[in-house]
């Protein structure tokens, strides 16, 4: 068991160092690109996990709906805005506009609202 729990947090650990500098992806979409869908509370777990060390983009990692999840005001939560903005992603309220900055993105559309 732990050694398959090993290769699904390196497959998370790798999906999340390849979210490009100034893009966002959610929970389910890391799971999704690491061939673990429907696992986005795996990713949490994972993240919560990571090794000392580890340079991993965390902060790109966000809920669904673009939230940041770490409690609002925290130290985290603090630190991921700042992150965030410093590569040029817009933070507003805590929430991130995932039609603009996520993987998926479409920036013709989230700007223009064409398809």
């Amino acid at each position: 068991m732990r050694t398959a729990m090993d290769q699904r947090y390196q497959r998370i650990y790798a999906t999340i160092a390849a979210i490009p500098v100034g893009r966002v992806a959610s929970y389910g979409q890391i799971a999704a690109r690491a061939g673990l869908p429907g696992r986005a509370r795996l990713v949490g777990t994972a993240l919560r996990d990571t090794p000392d060390g580890m340079d991993l983009p965390w902060f790109r990692v966000l809920h669904a709906d673009g939230t940041i999840a770490l409690p609002r005001g925290s130290r985290g939560f603090r630190e991921q805005t700042r992150r965030l903005r410093a590569e040029g992603v817009e933070v507003r309220d805590g929430r991130v506009p995932m039609a603009a900055f996520g993987l998926d993105a479409d920036l013709d559309r989230a700007l223009w609202g064409v398809g």
